[in-house]
């Protein structure tokens, strides 16, 4: 199911969106991804339409829950993170292209507030998040340390998924400054860096 049709029922999937309603559905995702990062995913309802310019009805007519926004918000977001790496292999070397991805997953992270708890709410709508966090972000992130080790940038031993969790880990929420994720990230690249292979064409 794509993020921007909306919540579906019983496993069956909603047929497309027409082009206005489409455009409604787009203006909530945009404008809730907005509220949450600064107010949570708890904030009012009112809030989120008032920024997106729809009423209350065109709100829970294409999201009947809370959860089926925060779900929609974030698949949304995953989406444009992981859309990010190929743009960004194309115009850096090989070892800017995946410390820079790292610095956007972090950000991605950091913008979460409340998610952890909602995810671990019990909802079922949440039931499939975390599968797909993981199926959208490790093969990206696979390929990302996989070209920086051909170059001989960084060692090739490196596990995608650990260092997924480890840079989850590390971010630190906006309002308390990305000074300190920026500072963890550069000391595990280095930590990348160490034993790279000699043999490869440095980036």
């Amino acid at each position: 199911m794509s993020v921007d049709d909306g919540p579906s029922t019983a496993g069956q999937q909603r047929p497309p969106l027409r082009a206005d309603a489409q455009r409604s559905v787009d203006a909530l995702l945009a404008a809730a991804a907005e509220v949450f990062a600064e107010s949570g995913v708890d904030a009012p309802v009112r809030k989120i339409t008032a920024k997106a310019g729809v009423g209350a009805g065109t709100f829970y007519r294409h999201f009947p829950q809370r959860s089926d926004l925060i779900s929609a918000v974030f698949r949304r977001e995953v989406d444009a993170c992981a859309a990010a790496a190929p743009a960004l292999t194309a115009q850096y070397p090989p070892l800017d292209a995946l410390t820079r991805w790292l610095e956007r997953f972090a950000g991605f992270i950091a913008t979460k507030r409340g998610l952890s708890a909602a995810l671990h709410s019990g909802d079922p709508v949440y039931d499939s998040l975390p599968c797909y966090f993981q199926q959208n972000f490790e093969p990206v992130l696979a390929d990302l340390l996989e070209r920086a080790a051909q170059a001989g940038a960084i060692r090739s031993d490196a596990d995608p998924w650990d260092l997924l969790r480890a840079i989850g880990n590390l971010a630190v929420p906006l309002e308390d400054g990305d000074d300190h994720t920026q500072r963890m990230i550069s000391l595990l690249v280095d930590g990348l860096r160490y034993g790279a292979g000699a043999g490869a064409q440095p980036s």
